[in-house]
Formats: structure tokens, sequence, C-alpha cells
């Protein structure tokens, strides 16, 4: 039979467990991933910042992979969640991927994970909700993987791109200097094999990057609805 002290040991051990759900341990996580990288995320951080032991966090976390997927279908669960249920299909799809987009530039180890874990349940949240919206605009059955996966794809890899870009311009580089002597190095080109770039040339230092996200997302969109990817009749 327990005696009184262990009794009261357990009954305060049951009592900080159930203080420390496993949001406050996802919320803790996010934090420290955000503001010192995926290194300095250890039981030992988390448990100094929640101010309790290891063993209460291993209650709801089996590992620090366990953790790092939590934590990214957190994020991408709201992105998916704050699109309103009235939305146009066109709209919807652009609310998410500009979501995912956003998520990715303020947690860049987002996108890290789903590269590196693509199975994570961020992944089918991401499909499913933009390919709802790819069936409620009428596209055709045979033409939803291919079309998804197009928006999906292109999704992730630009805000990949886009969140290695913010990482480099936060260590004092200036993104308009730096994308004007790049421009200047196009403009040095040979006119006469590169006219095209000599053209857009311009549009590199000033362009926001959120307007031309969307713009491909926009461009990609058109066209599946224009000509289904598989060879299948457009609807309408």
């Amino acid at each position: 039979m327990a005696t009184r002290s262990q009794r009261a040991e357990r009954e305060r051990a049951e009592r900080r467990t159930d203080a420390l759900s496993k949001r406050r341990i996802v919320d803790a996580a996010i934090g420290i991933l955000d503001t010192e990288g995926e290194r300095a995320l250890t039981f030992r951080a988390l448990a100094a910042r929640l101010a309790t032991g290891s063993g209460a966090i291993y209650w709801h976390v089996a590992n620090k992979d366990d953790l790092l997927a939590a934590a990214t279908n957190d994020v991408i669960a709201r992105v998916v969640t704050d699109v309103g249920e009235d939305a146009e299909p066109r709209e919807a799809i652009r609310a998410i991927a500009l979501g995912v987009f956003d998520a990715i530039d303020a947690h860049p180890w987002v996108g890290a994970q789903l590269s590196r874990v693509p199975w994570l349940a961020a992944m089918p949240q991401i499909f499913e909700g933009i390919g709802g919206q790819l069936q409620a605009l009428g596209v055709p059955e045979r033409a939803w993987f291919d079309s998804v996966s197009a928006l999906v794809n292109y999704t992730l890899g630009v805000a990949g791109q886009n969140a290695a870009n913010a990482r480099r311009f936060a260590h004092g580089t200036d993104r308009g200097a730096l994308l004007g002597a790049v421009a200047e190095e196009w403009r040095r080109l040979d006119p006469a094999r590169y006219p095209f770039v000599h053209r857009v040339a311009a549009r590199l230092p000033e362009h926001d990057d959120r307007e031309q996200f969307l713009a491909g997302v926009d461009l990609i969109l058109a066209g599946i609805v224009a000509a289904p990817p598989g060879g299948v009749t457009p609807p309408g």
C-alpha cells in the first residue's frame, strides 16, 4: 500500500500532467523553433521553458520527431481552417496557398519539415483544402491529382525559396540593393542573346514577393480551368 507521501507525490505528478497539455508543449516548441531554430529544440530546453521535467513532456510526445510533426501539423491546420466556408473556390485556393506561403515565411522550419517528411498529417491537410476547392470549381476527377499536385508543389517550392531568401536578408543584406545588383548584372548581358532578360530586368528590384506568388497561383488555376491536365475536356 502506498504511503501518504507517495500518494501526495503521485497526486502532484498527476496535477502537473493535467496542467501540462500537449497544446502548451507544442506552443512552447514553436516558440523555440521560431526564435532559436531546430537545433535548439531539445527536451531539456523545452522542460526549462515550461518549468517542468522531461518526463512530463514524454507523457504527451514520444520524441523530437513526434514534436516537430505536431508543431508542423498545428501551423498548417491553422492555415487551412482559417479559410471561410462561404469563400468562392478560386479565392479559397488563393487564401490557402498564400496562408501556407506566409506560414513558411514566418516559420521556415515548417517548409523544411514538409520537404523532409512529406507524409506528415500537414500534407493531406493542404491537399484536402486545395483539392476540395478544385472539385467545387468543376475540375474533372481525372485531373484532380495532377492539378492539386501542381498547386501544392508550386506553393511549397516558392514558399521554401522565399523563406531561404528571407534568412539571407535577415543577416544584414539589403533586399533592394541585392536585387538591384542582380538586375544590373542582367543588363550587362549581351542584349542580342538575352533580349527578354533585358526587358524584365527593371522589374526585379521592385517586385513584391507575395503578389508575384499569387500571380503564379492564378496562372496555374487559369490553366487548370481552361485545359485540365490528363487530356480531359474542361468544365463548361
